[in-house]
């Protein structure tokens, strides 16, 4: 084919398209919507063109990645359309129209002349063509401009981490239009299995928003398919990356491609979920993070979680289930067209590898109003997600030797805390609880737990290893609490008090066996810090404080970068039934602040300060302040810090040349032996 001089009115077709902020030469457009293209050295009558626009390694019209067309007078809705919009000697303007519901991804273009003795096509080129959340034809349609903005345009994001007692958030930098980007997502769909396995079914699927997002949802982690992300939640991270070290997606992704498409070391939830964020904001799928605290991780479909604590009360990490303090995962906006229409609106997809759907480490798309409603009988990985917000918790003692476990008590209304999301156009928190359920204890609440075990055949089935109607009905003498006494920081002592009430109206004898470790946000233990055993009796109806002190020196070494502290009582009360008192901490970091040194205009350098202070006395090592900021920087900044004696302050400075106007932001984390990632983030209105 011979190549035809092409103007594709990038400029004109971006701002048309809501594609301006993508930095490509190449046309980027968005499918159900016209784009204007002129070209010139056809020769011929308007009326004889034919054009031709294919995707994929083996265009057909049948599978929809090839479509043929002439000119016409009007857009057509259904299919493939060329209007003429003006001639010269020898140019001519097209406006191209795609199908609402056409295969994304890069197409060539070319067209035919069909006088006598037809030439063969030549190429005007390639264009990508992307979802259309702007356009009432698309399953992607989002009525709300300014949730158009938020959820597929804006390239920062806020996520929540910490616990339900003690909600912490983090900027991060989706990056979903910079440099490379749109062309490794589209490499990333042509590394899926299903692309292996089948390319031209698998591109012909590519219309498909819910498709996209259960694939996307694998190749974000590397299980089964040399995805991009290694999870890792062991506590060390050598080799790697600590997944707590990332402040965007890009670096992660850019790696991903620079190796060689080998997966990057090392991710955990929230590096999963974001990552996946950037992705299908960069095709034009509607999407955020959500984060759940309290959220519960259902190995074996029963919709219940079982934990295991030693007689020393030391939290055993046995079981496959497990309660996380938070977890982080996606919601995106489409219509489910293999559904009823009330199952439409957002979908919740999740790449962070905790179990298998159809063989492969995927999850989603779950119909949000499916999960609220009880409804798990629908696709896609229902169960799995209606259980990470509702299911029961079951706390045992366990007793290695004999294999033998007792019920210490069960809880419904723990899972599924303070559900979160960042708002739209501001920084603020916005809680979707009542998005995924009913109020706790409402009885609409448990009967929507019942449809959902009944439909999982949960009633009727025998299970040996739920417990019995009477343990869970037994009642204990006493109740107890850790409060916190004190600032809950790292490089500070952690002081709590342990607070103990005899419920009955004669004096108890309780044993009481305490400890204290580190653990990862997933409250998988990993270091023990401290333990300590008394015995104490409470007279009738007795409240009593028992004052609990973990210096720093002893927790420092065994923290992980998660800054979280499991602390746990095993109450052994003679005569009655043993009484777990447990608390989540998560310590906060030092803080950090940035100052830009006067105006930020375009072009024009402007200095930046980073202030930290050490806080505790003994000198800080191996500091380090990584930096990264779209449009105010390019590529990531990473600038060593000298050490710093106890209680001294730092201040380092830097230049940035921002090269865009309007709101940007910067974002910082800073490192040293002492202290993992902390991390801030600075919004930077860059003038002209």
């Amino acid at each position: 084919t011979s190549a035809l001089h092409t103007n594709w009115h990038l400029k004109e077709n971006a701002r048309d398209h809501h594609t301006s902020k993508f930095s490509s030469k190449e046309l980027i457009v968005r499918r159900g919507q016209a784009f204007i293209v002129t070209f010139n050295g056809t020769e011929q009558p308007e009326q004889n063109l034919t054009f031709i626009a294919e995707t994929g390694p083996k265009p057909s019209k049948l599978a929809k990645t090839q479509a043929t067309f002439g000119i016409s007078s009007t857009v057509s809705k259904e299919s493939w359309s060329a209007v003429l919009q003006s001639t010269s000697s020898n140019s001519v303007s097209i406006s191209i129209s795609s199908p609402p519901n056409a295969v994304i991804g890069r197409y060539k273009l070319s067209v035919q002349t069909t006088s006598i003795g037809s030439s063969s096509p030549a190429s005007l080129g390639t264009f990508v063509l992307l979802f259309n959340p702007w356009s009432s034809g698309d399953d992607v349609f989002m009525p709300n401009k300014a949730e158009c903005e938020e959820y597929v345009l804006e390239e920062f994001g806020i996520i929540f981490a910490g616990n339900k007692n003690h909600i912490s958030s983090f900027g991060w930098n989706f990056g979903q239009f910079q440099g490379d980007i749109l062309n490794i997502c589209l490499s990333m769909l042509d590394r899926s299995l299903n692309y292996r396995q089948d390319p031209a079914t698998d591109v012909s699927h590519r219309n498909d928003p819910k498709y996209l997002g259960r694939v996307l949802s694998a190749m974000v982690n590397a299980n089964d398919d040399q995805g991009v992300l290694l999870g890792n939640w062991s506590g060390n991270y050598e080799g790697g990356k600590s997944p707590s070290s990332w402040t965007g997606s890009g670096e992660i992704l850019q790696n991903w491609k620079k190796s060689g498409f080998k997966p990057v070391k090392y991710g955990q939830c929230w590096v999963f979920a974001a990552v996946l964020t950037t992705v299908l904001r960069c095709l034009g799928i509607p999407t955020r993070t959500i984060t759940n605290f309290s959220s519960a991780h259902d190995a074996d479909g029963n919709l219940r979680v079982d934990e295991f604590y030693d007689a020393s009360g030391n939290h055993l990490d046995r079981a496959a289930d497990s309660i996380w303090n938070f977890h982080v995962w996606n919601e995106s906006w489409f219509s489910r067209s293999d559904l009823d229409p009330s199952y439409s609106g957002w979908q919740v997809l999740d790449a962070t590898p905790q179990e298998e759907s159809g063989g492969i480490y995927q999850c989603g798309p779950a119909s949000r109003n499916a999960i609220k409603e009880g409804d798990v009988d629908l696709d896609y990985d229902c169960p799995f997600v209606f259980a990470e917000v509702n299911a029961d918790c079951m706390y045992w003692n366990y007793d290695p030797a004999s294999g033998k476990k007792t019920l210490m008590f069960s809880e419904s209304t723990v899972i599924g805390q303070f559900i979160s999301t960042k708002a739209v156009g501001k920084d603020d928190r916005v809680d979707v609880t009542n998005d995924y359920k009913y109020e706790e204890g409402s009885t609409k609440e448990r009967d929507v737990f019942k449809k959902a075990r009944k439909k999982l055949g949960l009633e009727d089935k025998f299970d040996p290893t739920a417990p019995t109607p009477q343990e869970i009905d037994q009642k204990p003498d006493i109740s107890g609490k850790f409060k916190v006494a004190g600032p809950l920081e790292v490089g500070k002592d952690l002081n709590l008090i342990l607070v103990l009430a005899n419920l009955q109206s004669d004096a108890k004898t309780v044993h009481l066996n305490m400890t204290a470790w580190s653990t990862v946000y997933t409250r998988r233990p990993v270091h023990e810090i401290w333990k300590d055993s008394i015995s104490v009796t409470l007279s009738p109806r007795e409240e009593k404080q028992f004052p609990i002190k973990i210096p720093y020196t002893e927790y420092q070494q065994q923290l992980t970068t998660d800054n979280t502290i499991q602390v746990t009582a095993l109450c052994h009360v003679e005569g009655g039934i043993q009484v777990l008192v447990q608390r989540d901490i998560t310590l906060d970091n030092p803080a950090i602040d940035i100052q830009v040194l006067g105006e930020a205009k375009v072009n024009k350098e402007v200095d930046v300060e980073v202030i930290f202070t050490n806080p505790i006395d003994t000198e800080v090592m191996d500091c380090v302040l990584q930096v990264e900021g779209n449009d105010l920087l390019r590529g990531i900044l990473e600038i060593d810090v000298p050490p710093l004696k106890a209680s001294e302050k730092s201040s380092t400075k830097f230049k940035l040349i921002p090269f865009e106007t309007g709101p940007k932001h910067l974002l910082v984390n800073f490192s040293c032996d002492k202290f993992a990632d902390i991390k801030t983030f600075k919004m930077v209105n860059v003038i002209d």
